[in-house]
């Protein structure tokens, strides 16, 4: 194995309660693992060397909620809904319209090309979902296109009701847990549901939950984004990985949260973009629930693929500090994809780094929209520089 010392490194923030925030420190990679962190002054020896001028490096940030398979844009839907016109979910139809005509090619482009752009803002693990097919055939497509840029699969295929089975939902739910999972379930890593009551409610929720853990697959739920549901308790009854959104939450649902393995996953740039209440994030922790932050990139309501513009988010509108933003953008977001391999810098871990061009990870949210990530290492392998 060939060792690369990393030096210069201002402040190390690792993630890793038995080696914290390391000042003046170094570390140690080997292929694409950390072989060692501490100061500098006690740093081994090495066959390579790299310094990064002082600056803070932090863990790669840890996307845990995507949708970047889609085609077309919903930019007037935006410029309406700015203008005062009140969102609804009937937007995702015209994403599942153009997403349907779109060639294999187009999509993969759009995969890679977000993907690529949310490396460039210092994300290293990027969840990607499917649901804009809902069509046996294009999920199919779209999970393989979501494969050709994460390991990280999520089969949606219960995003919304389709159009044409909207008299029908029932009937559209057995496809979606009868051919649709058996056809998507060998291209996917986990199975996501939107509960809500106007779609998905919680018997149908339910139903998808339950053949999609008969499948193997990992769980996840869109909970509680418009209103009080039964989504977080559902995801905690069947120990889903994470429920995404919580922005409406009762006493029982956190008492729930905390005493699980469930994440809540927040997503503000969808409440940025659509103008709704920001999820209490404040609360959240003081209730003791694990809490991740994530995108949720899609062309309807987060169309970002920025991690730090989420942290800053996180800070001025959800109640998190810097320190707390930070730790649910890397070792939350590992914790709601289950990873222990991921979101830390500390030994054994991947080697995924972003250099910051600042002397802390405040700056973050200190200087939000500034182009912060100097450069980010991924499975120890330089994959961006600024």
């Amino acid at each position: 194995m060939t060792a690369t010392l990393i030096t210069g490194i201002g402040l190390l923030v690792t993630q890793d309660p038995a080696y914290g925030a390391i000042p003046a420190a170094a570390m140690v990679v080997e292929d694409d693992r950390v072989a060692w962190v501490g100061p500098q002054s006690a740093a081994p020896d090495a066959d390579l060397q790299s310094d990064v001028d002082g600056r803070c490096v932090v863990p790669g940030f840890v996307d845990s909620h995507s949708h970047v398979v889609f085609a077309g844009d919903r930019a007037e839907e935006f410029a309406a809904r700015m203008s005062g016109a009140r969102y609804t979910t009937g937007g995702i139809a015209t994403t599942i319209r153009t997403t349907r005509a779109a060639a294999d090619d187009a999509l993969l482009t759009t995969a890679a090309r977000l993907s690529q752009e949310a490396l460039a803002s210092g994300t290293t693990t990027l969840e990607v979902k499917s649901g804009y097919g809902l069509t046996v055939a294009d999920e199919v497509r779209s999970l393989k296109a979501a494969g050709s840029v994460t390991d990280e699969v999520t089969f949606l295929g219960a995003h919304v009701i389709p159009p044409e089975y909207q008299d029908r939902p029932d009937e559209y739910v057995a496809l979606v847990t009868g051919p649709m999972l058996e056809a998507c379930a060998p291209h996917a890593k986990w199975a996501d549901v939107s509960c809500e009551a106007s779609g998905f409610d919680a018997d149908r929720t339910q139903a998808v939950l339950e053949a999609a853990r008969s499948a193997g697959l990992g769980l996840r739920v869109h909970a509680n984004q418009f209103h009080h549901d039964e989504g977080v308790a559902l995801a905690v009854e069947f120990d889903a990985a994470s429920a995404d959104h919580c922005t409406y939450l009762t006493d029982r649902d956190l008492d729930a949260l905390a005493g699980s393995r469930t994440v809540a996953t927040l997503l503000p740039a969808a409440e940025f973009s659509t103008r709704s209440p920001y999820p209490d994030a404040r609360r959240m922790l003081g209730a003791g629930v694990t809490v991740a932050l994530a995108t949720d990139c899609n062309p309807g309501s987060a169309y970002t693929t920025s991690m730090p513009f989420c942290i800053a988010l996180a800070v001025r509108e959800m109640g998190m500090t810097p320190e707390e933003a930070l730790w649910s953008a890397t070792q939350g977001g590992a914790q709601a994809l289950r990873r222990d391999d991921i979101g830390r810098l500390s030994p054994g871990a991947y080697a995924d780094a972003v250099v910051l061009d600042a002397p802390s990870p405040v700056y973050l949210a200190y200087r939000p929209g500034v182009a912060t990530v100097h450069s980010v290492l991924r499975r120890g392998t330089r994959a961006f520089t600024r």
